[in-house]
């Protein structure tokens, strides 16, 4: 599994950064989860909104932080 957060290092960035970590533990999987600030690879994604989730290449939030409980439907 493949998990991204892309955003510009803001609080709620940071946050959902912190959920996905968490609901990831939570799940027992183990993978790593990769922060991206660089706007240029952001945008690469096609994202507008942020901070916004990314698994297994797919955008399935983006402009809300997401609680680690929200962030598990996802896994």
């Amino acid at each position: 599994m493949n998990i991204k957060v892309l955003g510009g290092g803001c609080k709620g960035c940071e946050a959902l950064f912190e959920a996905a970590k968490k609901a990831v533990a939570e799940k027992g999987i183990d993978t790593e989860i990769e922060y991206i600030t660089d706007m240029e690879k952001i945008t690469g994604f096609g994202v507008m909104s942020m901070p916004a989730l990314m698994i297994d290449g797919k955008v399935v939030s983006a402009g809300k932080v997401l609680k680690a409980k929200e962030v598990e439907k996802f896994l």
